[in-house]
């Protein structure tokens, strides 16, 4: 897993960031920091420990895109202790008929991953962003990464307090992260936007 501060100016507030497959933090490099320090960890091919003492700082929030929604949990030791988690159209069962990717088409995206179904993958993430500008890895490590997403285990989960699903996501659909969510007591934001929504935002703070 890689990791990076987007900030890191001894600010009182801390963001740590969970990415989505495939992302590297291009994808929120835009978001003005506003007094906060910001960490993002992505590519999850490997999940290696976290290191950080994060006892000095005030406020701790996480917040998660697409499967770090997910992967996130495998590091519960290292955030139980965070004031707010925020997910972003994903789910807690990332690969699932009712509440994330289907079964069949998450193993026929593995089974058939190549140049050609990474491309038409991209263009479903956004219709404002060339998502592949953001995804500096070849297929064989993307391909990789999603294998070890789906074989991931995990014994405790955060408790999500807000959670962003789009409309017209066409990664993760909503009406299977509805059906997820509708079933925890967590505040619900739709938006009108695809399974990318940063580009709605101008900072961090828009978010929590």
């Amino acid at each position: 897993m890689k990791e990076n501060w987007l900030n890191k100016s001894r600010n009182k507030d801390l963001i740590v960031f969970f990415n989505g497959w495939g992302m590297d933090d291009r994808v929120v490099s835009h978001l003005k920091t506003d007094g906060y320090d910001v960490l993002t960890f992505c590519d999850y091919r490997k999940l290696n420990n976290i290191n950080y003492d994060f006892g000095n700082y005030d406020k701790k929030i996480l917040i998660a895109w697409s499967f770090g929604v997910y992967v996130c949990n495998y590091y519960y030791d290292n955030f139980k202790n965070f004031d707010k988690f925020t997910a972003i159209n994903g789910t807690l069962k990332p690969i699932d008929d009712e509440c994330g990717i289907p079964v069949k088409i998450f193993n026929l995206t593995v089974d058939n991953f190549n140049e050609l179904s990474l491309g038409k993958f991209m263009k479903k993430i956004s219709q404002t962003k060339n998502m592949a500008d953001y995804c500096a890895r070849g297929t064989s490590e993307l391909k990789e990464e999603l294998i070890n997403i789906r074989d991931i285990k995990i014994k405790n989960y955060f408790n999500f307090d807000k959670v962003y699903i789009s409309l017209n996501d066409r990664i993760i659909p909503y009406k299977n992260q509805k059906n997820y969510w509708s079933k925890a007591q967590v505040k619900i934001e739709e938006l009108e936007g695809m399974h990318y929504i940063f580009d709605l935002y101008d900072k961090w703070s828009d978010l929590i």
